[in-house]
């Protein structure tokens, strides 16, 4: 898939969502500078205005840096960043009280174009800081006592730094609720996030679940077929024992049975493992849409498959099986279809779905379930074939002549 989006469709959609998260806040925190340097160079000149954007730059590039590793942690990738959370609150804290202290006794003392650009850097870094900070927090009341403590900090610093008693309260309100807006959205941000990671992991388990289902379904049959089976096995072979302790002629007979007995379990158990007593189409097709429905995949299924012989409806219910595991456990479909088309002395069914590549990096050679599959095919003279057919779908195509005659089984 060598587009220039190839990167961003091979992606499963945790991944995606995570990308989009990460970017949002590396965009976010690209943001602030931006708002700094309006005002910044909007007010003083070009040289003064370098000045300020050289402390507002480096905690623009701490935060970037924090809020990846942030993620990572949130996703299980790292250990919590602490240290870099404190150096950020720190880094915050002093380019914010810096900016105060600047605005309000720096050189040439009090200034409006000064104090406007100084007050800029104030709000921004403490709003920014205290958002991003946030991604590494998981408690609630964490990120309530994190934004809490910085906006009565920033009234503290400015009442300290002289201004009047009401603009420093407006001040500490107006810094709580911006950067509890954006500590709210860090927050909303790693909880979709999680919930994106905790529904793909249950859709994944229910694709096992789904696998599992059918090695049950195999078990039982399994059971079915060997049990009474080797229950009689075992007891006409007790009741061949004691005829021939008594030296009684019909214990032979009964060998002759239980030779006969254990050759038609082998014979039934052939059938199990090879079709799972004879797989119906229709069935298979029925069951891989309402399995794939209940994943979140819209699944079409259209054609005919009456009147199609025993052999055929078996290898392709295999095929059917097999296709709609791979489409469950690989890749990120949101739409699959599955056609059986009747041209003229052949079927040929297709699956095709939207966002899966070729399971285990499979090819049109295929790993061991098509290799098997293909296996079934050729026993009624099919063949398979599988690979990605552009714009992100992989398509599977298996053609049966129905005048084909199936291969014969050798006896065991």
């Amino acid at each position: 898939m060598g587009g220039p989006g190839g990167w961003w469709r091979r992606k499963s959609t945790p991944a995606k969502v995570e990308t989009y998260t990460r970017w949002s806040f590396h965009f976010i925190a690209l943001s602030e500078p931006t708002v700094i340097g309006v005002t910044a160079f909007g007010h003083l000149e070009a040289r003064a205005a370098l000045l300020v954007m050289v402390p507002v730059a480096a905690h623009v590039a701490l935060a970037m840096v924090t809020a990846s590793r942030a993620l990572d942690w949130t996703v299980g990738r790292r250990a919590q960043p602490l240290r870099l959370l404190w150096a950020l609150g720190a880094a915050t804290a002093l380019v914010a009280t810096a900016a105060v202290v600047l605005g309000r006794h720096g050189p040439g003392g009090p200034r409006e174009d000064t104090g406007t650009v100084l007050g800029s850097v104030f709000g921004a870094t403490l709003c920014y800081g205290v958002g991003l900070t946030a991604l590494g927090l998981k408690d609630r009341r964490r990120v309530v006592l994190l934004v809490t403590g910085f906006g009565a900090g920033a009234g503290l610093v400015a009442r300290a730094a002289g201004m009047p008693a009401l603009a420093a309260l407006g001040t500490s309100a107006f810094v709580t609720a911006a950067s509890g807006f954006f500590a709210a959205t860090s927050a909303f941000s790693i909880w979709l996030l999680n919930t994106v990671y905790v529904l793909d992991e249950a859709r994944e388990t229910r694709a096992r679940l789904a696998v599992a289902e059918e090695r049950l379904r195999f078990g039982r049959d399994l059971h079915d077929v060997m049990g009474r089976n080797l229950a009689v096995i075992a007891l006409k072979s007790e009741l061949a024992v004691q005829l021939a302790r008594r030296e009684r002629p019909e214990a032979v007979e009964q060998m002759i049975e239980v030779q006969r007995i254990a050759q038609e379990s082998q014979r039934e158990v052939r059938e199990v493992v090879r079709g799972y007593r004879r797989a119906d189409l229709e069935a298979e097709l029925h069951g891989a849409r309402g399995v794939l429905r209940a994943a979140g995949i819209d699944c079409e299924v259209s054609g005919e498959t009456d009147g199609l012989p025993a052999e055929v409806q078996s290898a392709l219910g295999w095929v059917v099986r097999e296709a709609t595991t791979n489409v469950l456990r690989h890749g990120d479909a949101k739409k699959c279809t599955v056609t059986v088309l009747r041209p003229e002395g052949r079927v040929v069914l297709t699956v095709r779905n939207d966002g899966a590549t070729a399971p285990h990096g499979s090819s049109r050679t295929g790993g061991t379930g098509l290799a098997g599959l293909r296996e079934r095919l050729s026993a009624v003279g099919g063949t398979l074939d599988a690979g990605e057919a552009g714009d992100g779908e992989f398509r599977l195509v298996a053609e049966v002549p129905l005048t084909a005659r199936p291969a014969l089984e050798v006896a065991s």
